[in-house]
């Protein structure tokens, strides 16, 4: 595939799983943020007023859309991503208002996230990120934990994997891709190791170690026959990634993928995909936490 291809399967992939993604994130770590934000701005009364919120790895924008309109304004948004493609489909289609009714801005920086420093930070009041986390290596994850709490920029990371997946009805194969498919998320990516699903532990200790209280909460997609086409899709490439881990699992998993499209197709396959939604805030625990 060459790279528009990549960049428009991307797309795709992104647009098609967003639905799932917003039904998904743990929308009761917002009220501790809203709380800290309120109390850091109280404390900061010379600061201009609103949020500046950078979002990382913003790909076609689905994080920032659903947590503009759940947090109050005035927004400024700064939407990064290393795929200037999906930055300028980002960037058309943010909401224009808070959820007070005030402005949201959008900006977008092309470039590579995980440079971000504490200095790129100052005066950010929030880094978002969704499905970010297990694409990071643990280097990465401590840097980020670095620059946020360094600048006093409280994190919410969203739909980090779990490791975890049942299928309904379940075969004896399934726990076997599982594990492949969990070995080739922590897989060495061009000199890099990625964390997988060893992400959000990582994090934790990461933020934690210097001093910020983290709040974790489940958030699974839950897939059924409405969600077939989701289903399809996401089948292909967690046996396909499994495939490419493990070679040994050879026609077993192309017998399997077939017999687990055709139930999805019939409407008999449930999927249910954990994931970890993550708030780091500065400092100790609060009485909204």
């Amino acid at each position: 595939m060459n790279a528009v291809g990549s960049a428009r399967f991307a797309a795709d992939w992104l647009e098609l799983r967003e639905r799932a993604d917003a039904v998904s994130r743990a929308p009761e770590l917002l009220r501790p943020l809203r709380t800290w934000l309120a109390q850091a701005a109280a404390e900061r009364p010379g600061r201009p007023p609103g949020l500046v919120i950078r979002d990382l790895g913003s790909g076609t924008g689905s994080m920032a859309r659903w947590l503009a309109v759940r947090l109050p304004g005035p927004q400024r948004w700064t939407l990064h991503d290393h795929d200037p493609a999906l930055l300028a489909h980002a960037g058309s289609r943010m909401p224009s208002t808070a959820a007070d009714g005030t402005p949201v801005q959008i900006a977008t920086e092309h470039g590579d996230l995980t440079a971000l420093s504490a200095a790129d930070l100052a005066g950010t009041s929030l880094v978002s990120a969704s499905a970010l986390l297990d694409l990071l290596t643990l280097d990465e994850v401590e840097a980020l934990a670095e620059a946020c709490t360094s600048a006093g920029c409280p994190a919410l990371l969203a739909l980090s994997v779990a490791g975890r997946v049942e299928l309904t009805p379940q075969e004896p194969l399934d726990a076997e891709l599982a594990a492949a498919f969990n070995d080739h998320q922590r897989r060495a990516d061009q000199g890099r190791r990625l964390l997988g699903p060893d992400a959000v532990a990582a994090a934790v200790a990461a933020f934690e170690r210097r001093g910020a209280t983290v709040v974790l909460r489940s958030s699974p997609w839950r897939l059924g026959s409405a969600e077939c086409t989701l289903i399809a899709e996401w089948l292909r490439g967690w046996v396909g990634a499994a495939q490419a881990q493990r070679p040994s699992l050879g026609p077993r998993a192309v017998e399997y993928l077939r017999r687990r499209l055709d139930q999805c197709a019939a409407g008999e396959l449930g999927v249910t995909v954990h994931h970890t939604d993550l708030l780091a805030l500065p400092g100790p625990p609060s009485g909204g936490v």
